[in-house]
């Protein structure tokens, strides 16, 4: 197809004196002009009406795509020997502005780190001016002002992220007017619709001031439907970025369509076909904890990151075995495990500074301080603090100096924190085998600390291993109508639970209507929702789940609810 496309453009017709002259109708010896001669006056006319794209399609489209693959999957090391062997036959402007991209990527790595910053800058300025010098030597051609757009598509986004809002803003309009010349030229050039796309739906969405921002450097407006039509247009027939859309829809799916269910979705998709690539899971992880609540899930993605880290599977894996241990030890401590949650933590800080992702060190300290101080450790917790605050980076990018100080400002309430203590031995002890140990211990805990559901519900679980089935199920029903309610992965449990025990006791209705709140309880631990199922399947008969959810089990659905 590339070789048609460049037989096209080597014998397209310009309006030059050599085209009038090709223009003159042929004649035959009598002068009269002949068939030949007026398909061919009728063929130029056409040409000149309606120009022939310039290149139907991007000049090596299948190797560029399998370059930019290698930067999703975070092969970066891999991207120079593949450009190599790429351009040629590949326009050598097309090959420094993927450098661009990988450079760009591999900044996504490690967001706050401004390491890669002057190396990525060079790049892209030296690809900048090649696709520059390339539309200056070919106007006509498509894929150069594409390729123009394509170098400046990166720096934008860097511009963004280091907060050099203005700038970003006007070299934004660049890549719309070279996106939109390249159209121009060549209507069928899909990858392109992306970069208009993205422009028109973010000018529609972009807060008051910069919308003023907008005004006063000449830029025009949006359209967030067209914007978003125009994207989907990319990623269903694009050649090229297919899997960059797909990463750029999922934040406006996120952020600004409020739909964060088809974000991990297609976030989901990404790590998929990208498995090497720790970011999509980094992403899902945090996704599940801050807009759904949801941290056994979110737990579940940072166990998965941290088994491929370990097996040597993604980018960097030192690094992203440090955050998933970071990640793990929050969703842990959200979860009320936060011994465990000091394991992780301790884990992630025996790594050297050189494999330290940029503030990690003073962010996992810090983590371990809010931990120590939970326990009710406050000396151990003052050490980690300190600790935190000598490894905060200089430029602090990520606030920690401020977090840590607040932290060191509060006194731990003694008698909550001796509770929480109290619940997570008779926990542990229950998960020993020692119901007695347990119980005792959660008593005490439920003393200090009485609408503590957590505790409760550990404490019936306890009950229930000694035999006292009566009272489990009370201590299981008090945890169930406790207002406010209970974390959501306790609630899903306790909802599990009682199901069990009020079907073991002939209930079947109300053990079916129990076992359907904890499927729809959002943030429920996976065993409660598999045995939740189980249970709706075994009292059906196998037939289909009915729809069954009151006002009392909506109030367990709220976001805020799943938060300890």
């Amino acid at each position: 197809m590339c070789e048609e496309h460049s037989a096209i453009v080597s014998h397209r017709l310009s309006v030059d004196q050599r085209q009038t002259r090709e223009l003159r109708p042929k004649t035959d010896d009598s002068g009269r002009k002949t068939d030949g001669s007026r398909l061919a006056t009728a063929f130029a006319l056409l040409v000149l009406l309606f120009p022939i794209p310039a290149s139907a399609a991007l000049t090596e489209g299948p190797r560029l795509a399998a370059v930019y693959d290698t930067i999703l999957r975070a092969r970066f090391e891999d991207v120079e020997a593949q450009l190599a062997h790429t351009c040629p036959p590949a326009p050598a402007e097309a090959c420094q502005s993927m450098r661009v991209v990988a450079a760009w990527w591999e900044i996504l790595m490690d967001p706050a780190s401004r390491r890669l910053d002057a190396r990525f800058n060079a790049l892209a300025a030296s690809a900048i001016d090649a696709a520059e010098a390339w539309t200056k030597r070919e106007p006509q051609r498509a894929e150069a002002w594409f390729y123009l757009a394509g170098s400046y598509a990166p720096l934008v986004q860097w511009h963004v992220l280091r907060g050099e809002r203005v700038t970003a803003a006007r070299e934004g309009k660049k890549i719309k007017d070279a996106l939109e010349r390249a159209l121009e030229l060549d209507p069928s050039l899909d990858d392109a619709y992306f970069g208009i796309g993205l422009y028109h739906y973010y000018a529609a969405v972009a807060p008051t001031a910069a919308k003023v921002l907008r005004f006063f450097l000449f830029l025009p407006g949006g359209d967030r439907e067209q914007g978003l039509k125009e994207m989907l247009k990319a990623r269903e027939h694009g050649e090229l970025l297919r899997g960059e859309a797909d990463y750029q829809l999922q934040i406006l799916y996120l952020w600004y369509e409020q739909e964060p269910a088809k974000a991990i979705e297609i976030l989901e998709r990404l790590d998929a076909r990208y498995t090497t690539n720790p970011l999509f899971l980094r992403q899902i992880a945090q996704i599940r904890d801050t807009h759904f609540h949801d941290h056994p899930a979110s737990a579940a993605a940072w166990r998965t990151l941290l088994d491929r880290a370990r097996a040597g599977r993604v980018h960097a894996p030192e690094s992203s075995e440090i955050r998933a241990r970071t990640g793990l030890a929050i969703e842990l401590d959200a979860m009320f495990e936060t011994d465990r949650a000091i394991d992780e933590l301790t884990k992630a800080l025996h790594f050297p500074d050189a494999v330290m992702p940029y503030g990690a060190r003073a962010e996992a300290d810090r983590l371990l301080g809010n931990a120590q101080d939970r326990l009710g450790r406050h000396d151990l917790a003052l050490r980690a603090y300190a600790a935190a605050l000598a490894a905060t980076p200089e430029d602090d990018a990520l606030k920690t100096k401020e977090q840590v100080q607040a932290a060191q400002r509060q006194t731990p309430d003694r008698r909550a924190t001796q509770s929480y203590r109290l619940s997570l031995e008779g926990w542990r002890a229950l998960e020993g085998g020692s119901a007695e140990r347990a119980s005792a211990a959660l008593e005490q805990a439920l003393a200090l600390e009485p609408d503590d559901t957590v505790a409760r519900y550990r404490y019936a679980r306890a009950l229930e291993a000694r035999g006292e089935i009566a009272q489990a199920r009370q201590e299981l029903e008090r945890v169930i109508a406790a207002r406010p309610p209970a974390p959501a992965f306790v609630l899903a449990s306790a909802f599990t639970d009682c199901a069990q025990l009020v079907e073991r006791s002939g209930d079947a209705e109300r053990a079916l209507s129990l076992y359907r709140y904890a499927i729809d309880v959002v943030g429920g631990t996976p065993r409660a929702h598999a045995e939740a199922i189980r249970g709706v399947k075994r009292l059906e008969g196998g037939g289909n789940r009915a729809q069954f959810l009151t006002f009392d089990a909506r109030l367990c659905l709220t976001l805020g609810n799943s938060r300890p």
